[in-house]
């Protein structure tokens, strides 16, 4: 099978289309051909060593953690030739290959009325929207949630479920992106480059998905006993995240978990037309160092997706 490959950290330039032996049939794990991969910010970090300190050195590595495309292995609920959806939960990612090997709780089936590279959009993306907001923030009917990132793969999918939870959205972005969170269902739309997120009170939830409004500067806005959660990993969000574990704090830091019980809530909110993905750009296979580059402008409106397989 062919794979984006690189064996050294550093710019897009490094990665190459190498030929690789197919990843073997095991009992415990299910083999999906890929028809689209999704990248992430993540995937940018990595490529560039820049989170060597929690996921090793080890090269070479294949980038990629969303996929979709057609089941070649049975799995429970899940026969061979089922089209599905899924994240990756392996640290070493290999989303961008023409074939791979995951669990099978990772995979779940793809929303019908989605292509694969829509589909492929959504796991990381939906799945980090979906436990940050569900699980870390426990956001409720009639809560005010303030979005930090709202415009980006996570947020324009945050916006969504938040409203779909009977929320009030203040949505952040920048001016050329208002519209856009609006029509997505955010009730207020801040834009960053006129108002100062520090001059907010009141909030029930804050989710940083940026990571541009900390912890330290965040808990001025909220109510007493709000909650805040931020996707950006340091020692103190960790250390914040545990203590959090165990009632002693209201700030979280979101890990997320790839499980087929949330790809499936995601596919019933996509099939019920709560939730729609949305794309910045699809390229090709060949070409997947140009989505890299688009997401290093840090300007990406919803997601960047390779094209694996017509």
């Amino acid at each position: 099978m062919k794979a984006v490959v690189y064996d050294r950290f550093g710019p897009p330039d490094v990665l190459t289309i190498q030929e690789l032996p197919d990843p073997p049939a095991q009992s415990d794990r299910v083999r999906v051909q890929v028809y689209a991969a999704a990248l992430n910010p993540k995937d940018v970090l990595i490529r560039k060593g820049k989170m060597r300190w929690s996921i090793g050195g080890r090269l070479p590595r294949t980038p990629g953690y969303d996929i979709a495309g057609v089941l070649l292995d049975d799995a429970p609920g899940l026969p061979e030739g089922t089209p599905v959806y899924g994240m990756i939960q392996d640290h070493m990612g290999g989303g961008c290959a023409e074939i791979v090997s995951l669990p099978m709780d990772q995979i779940a089936q793809k929303p019908a009325s989605l292509s694969m590279a829509e589909a492929a959009s959504l796991p990381l993306a939906g799945l980090t929207a979906l436990q940050g907001l569900r699980d870390e923030l426990l956001l409720q009917d009639g809560e005010t949630v303030l979005l930090n990132g709202a415009s980006g793969g996570v947020g324009t999918l945050a916006v969504q479920m938040a409203k779909a939870m009977g929320a009030t959205v203040w949505a952040v972005c920048s001016t050329r992106n208002a519209a856009l969170v609006e029509s997505l269902g955010a009730e207020r739309v801040i834009d960053y480059t006129e108002t100062s997120l520090d001059t907010l009170r009141d909030l029930d939830k804050i989710y940083d998905i940026y990571g541009s409004f900390p912890w330290h500067r965040a808990k001025a806005s909220l109510k007493p006993g709000g909650r805040y959660c931020t996707t950006i990993p340091t020692a103190g969000t960790a250390l914040r995240g545990a203590l959090r574990r165990v009632g002693l704090h209201q700030a979280a830091l979101v890990v997320v978990r790839s499980r087929r019980p949330d790809l499936d809530q995601m596919r019933q909110m996509v099939d019920a037309g709560t939730l729609r993905p949305l794309i910045e750009s699809v390229v090709s296979f060949a070409d997947s160092a140009a989505g890299h580059r688009q997401l290093e402008t840090r300007r990406t409106r919803g997601k960047v997706v390779v094209q694996i397989r017509d």
